[in-house]
């Protein structure tokens, strides 16, 4: 049997291709278990398994939760990564898990994905970390990409986006950037990986900038945040590169 082939998270990253990497920013924004905790959660985690299999989840080998605070639900390969608030959520936030990822019409998936972003998962989640901010070093590179955030958005998008914080991210590692419609209950935000453009350079930044706020228009526009025909469509519109691997809840 073959694993699924997209991977769905409720937030969108710009892909690194050239980090070959298992460890994901879902490990790199989680607190460190102590061996006991990090036993008790993998019980947790496979009673939680059961419980979406009676629910009529398939092809899938494990669940993996995360505390993950923008993307919420993700598949990738036979694993289904979870942010761990769901666990003690209703059933009926259980069985939308169960749609989002067995869904075969686009409006299934993203009813599904409406509740589950509309889920206040704070009350049901153990103590994390903070969200990250932007390290005081870097403020000056992200009021740069805000300010063309700005320019691009009256240039390319005839001003019709709305103004969003720009965050640059030391944690990021496998992505170059991400856009997530809501951040531990505000507003949406960009974040550029540090690392990116430090490695790649502040033109290669302003690519993917460009690419997170063509997901930003999606968001804007209620339409399904994904890699689909609509979006190249509007990257070819204002000239972003599509290219990046499939994310979706």
């Amino acid at each position: 049997m073959t694993p699924p082939s997209e991977t769905l998270q409720l937030g969108f990253g710009f892909d690194d291709p050239a980090v070959q990497t298992a460890v994901e920013e879902t490990v790199a924004e989680s607190s460190h278990e102590e061996p006991w905790e990090a036993e008790e959660t993998s019980r947790i985690a496979i009673r939680f398994f059961e419980k979406l299999r009676s629910l009529g989840l398939q092809h899938v080998r494990r669940v993996v939760l995360t505390r993950n605070r923008s993307i919420l639900v993700s598949v990738k390969g036979f694993d289904l990564r979870v942010h761990e608030g769901y666990v003690d959520a209703p059933t009926e936030m259980h069985v939308q898990i169960v749609r989002f990822v067995m869904g075969k019409k686009p409006w299934e998936r993203q009813t599904a994905r409406e509740a589950l972003v509309g889920y206040p998962l704070a009350r049901n989640s153990r103590p994390r970390r903070a969200p990250e901010r932007t390290h005081p070093e870097d403020e000056p590179l992200a009021e740069r990409l805000a300010e063309w955030h700005t320019r691009f958005n009256g240039e390319r998008f005839g001003a019709q986006l709305a103004l969003v914080p720009i965050r640059v991210s030391r944690r990021m590692v496998r992505r170059l950037g991400h856009y997530a419609p809501s951040v531990e209950g505000g507003g949406a935000e960009i974040a550029i990986s540090a690392r990116h453009v430090a490695r790649d350079g502040f033109a290669a930044a302003l690519e993917t900038l460009l690419h997170e706020m063509v997901h930003q228009w999606q968001h804007e526009q209620g339409l399904t945040i994904d890699h689909g025909a609509e979006f190249r469509r509007k990257c070819r519109e204002v000239g972003a590169i599509p290219s990046a691997k499939r994310a979706v809840c």
